[in-house]
């Protein structure tokens, strides 16, 4: 006899769903809308609005700059990331307990505080140009997704088959490369999608650190609706979303194949 599912569950389950979708599906609907100004449900079906975002030049460029961002800070994330998660897990005895908080800090101090406080030691401080400082900021708002995600992957990893690979006189980097990684690509590959998203969707800390000539899409988007309400803004928050999606089918489908064959 199968066990009954309970109403209130089924309804529940519903209401999630409504709650996670149904931003999407109003999203979509306001940028095919027909109208000169943004509204819901949509009157006509209409393209004009996704054209439209081409031909506003800061769109174009602040989209460039939003992604080589965001892979960057990815990229660097991942780099100082993995190798932090794996000597908090492989020497945890050692290692003092409160270090792994230090990688927590960034998600604890609000983003406001930080981007102001690079704006002022970085940015002004040091005089470093804006791009490198929006790498350091976004760098370290990433930072704790990849060292928590990477190191709740190692929690279940033995570290004895790594030591028998030694033993038999495998390089420690080879061993690392060849045993530990692959063992562990599903956390990176989360780590990656989180930091990426993370990144590129940032406003708060982007909001101090961006200046003349550089910005990201987020806060080229919030400079239109001070100006503007019509549906492009719509129509890029649906690209943005389409894009997003892209890149984390992609990242899974080329790094899992590629540890998946080794």
């Amino acid at each position: 006899m199968k066990p009954r599912t309970s109403p209130f569950l089924i309804a529940f389950a519903a209401l999630v769903y409504i709650f996670l979708v149904g931003p999407l599906v109003i999203v979509l609907g306001a940028a095919l809308s027909d109208t000169t100004y943004l509204t819901f449900p949509p009157h006509g079906l209409s393209l004009r609005w996704f054209e439209k975002i081409f031909e506003v030049g800061a769109f174009r460029t602040t989209f460039v700059t939003s992604f080589q961002l965001a892979f960057l800070a990815t990229a660097l994330a991942l780099l100082i990331g993995i190798p932090a998660a794996y000597a908090l897990n492989r020497y945890r005895i050692a290692l003092p307990s409160w270090l792994s908080t230090v990688f927590v800090l960034p998600i604890l101090v609000p983003e406001i505080v930080l981007g102001f406080s690079l704006l002022k030691s970085v940015t002004v401080g040091a005089g470093a140009p804006i791009f490198p400082t929006l790498l350091i900021g976004h760098t370290l708002i990433v930072l704790p997704y990849a060292v928590r995600v990477v190191s709740a992957s190692l929690a279940s990893f033995d570290f004895s088959v790594e030591e028998a690979a030694i033993s038999l006189g495998s390089p420690p980097v080879k061993t690392f490369l060849t045993i530990v990684l692959p063992n562990i690509r599903s956390g990176v590959i989360a780590a990656f999608i989180l930091a990426f998203i993370t990144s590129i969707n940032d406003v708060s800390t982007s909001l101090f650190l961006t200046g003349p000539g550089i910005s990201t899409l987020p806060i080229a988007i919030l400079a239109y609706v001070e100006q503007y309400f019509d549906p492009t803004v719509a129509s890029v928050s649906v690209l943005l979303m389409l894009l997003t999606v892209a890149v984390m089918a992609i990242v899974e489908r080329t790094l899992g194949l590629t540890f998946l064959t080794k």
